[in-house]
């Protein structure tokens, strides 16, 4: 039976649910799909382990990124930061990641690879965003939370520099017990990239760490 809550719900077609075992190099997860209604995109959660315990999940919630996730790109930390997730996640043994489908921090790719060009040409990638007459950050984490109570996960140690996420999962009834520093991937390429999260939109990472490589 297909499980709702608010706007998403477990995807089924013809009473076949859009669940899998998901063997990766990481380890041996489950995926599941769940749609979003109001802007029609499926979102994934890969859960690994029993997580019915006391103690908090593990989680991430991770934005989808092409360029970093598929294509290897320098100019940010997200394939690095999927990777290392996947990994913490086995390490301890259960949790679980969202892949949420919010390319470019929420303006999507064709938006993304415009600010890519003015980013060419010395803007930061904060500015980059407004310069085009769009947030420097649209992701809403409500469809995270919505996700995770449905796989009935209320209680979590989220793997993230941003508050931001844990603020807005918290507003949305997820109880997040800790930030654990996800800061992985760090170069000369995306190091700009970096100090712009940290000194323009509030990421927590230690300057020792934006000074590695």
């Amino acid at each position: 039976m297909s499980e709702k809550n608010d706007e998403i719900q477990l995807v089924e077609k013809d009473s076949v649910p859009s669940e899998a075992r998901l063997p990766t190099v990481h380890g041996d997860f489950s995926i599941r799909v769940f749609h979003e209604s109001s802007t029609g995109f499926d979102h994934v959660a890969l859960t690994l382990g029993d997580m019915s315990g006391p103690d908090p999940v593990v989680i991430r919630v991770h934005s989808e990124c092409l360029t970093g996730d598929a294509l290897g790109s320098l100019r940010c930390d997200c394939g690095p930061q999927l990777d290392a997730a996947l990994k913490a996640i086995v390490e301890r043994g259960w949790g679980c990641l969202l892949y949420l489908r919010q390319e470019g921090r929420g303006i999507g790719l064709h938006a993304k690879i415009q600010a890519y060009h003015l980013q060419d040409k010395g803007a930061d990638t904060l500015d980059a965003n407004l310069m085009l007459g769009l947030p420097g950050d649209s992701r809403d984490y409500s469809i995270a939370a919505s996700m995770l109570s449905a796989l009935n996960i209320p209680r979590v140690s989220l793997l993230s520099n941003n508050p931001n996420k844990k603020s807005q999962l918290e507003k949305h009834g997820i109880e997040v017990v800790e930030l654990l520093p996800l800061v992985v991937g760090v170069g000369d390429q995306n190091r700009s990239y970096l100090e712009t999260k940290v000194e323009r939109m509030g990421h927590q990472i230690e300057q020792s760490k934006l000074n590695e490589n």
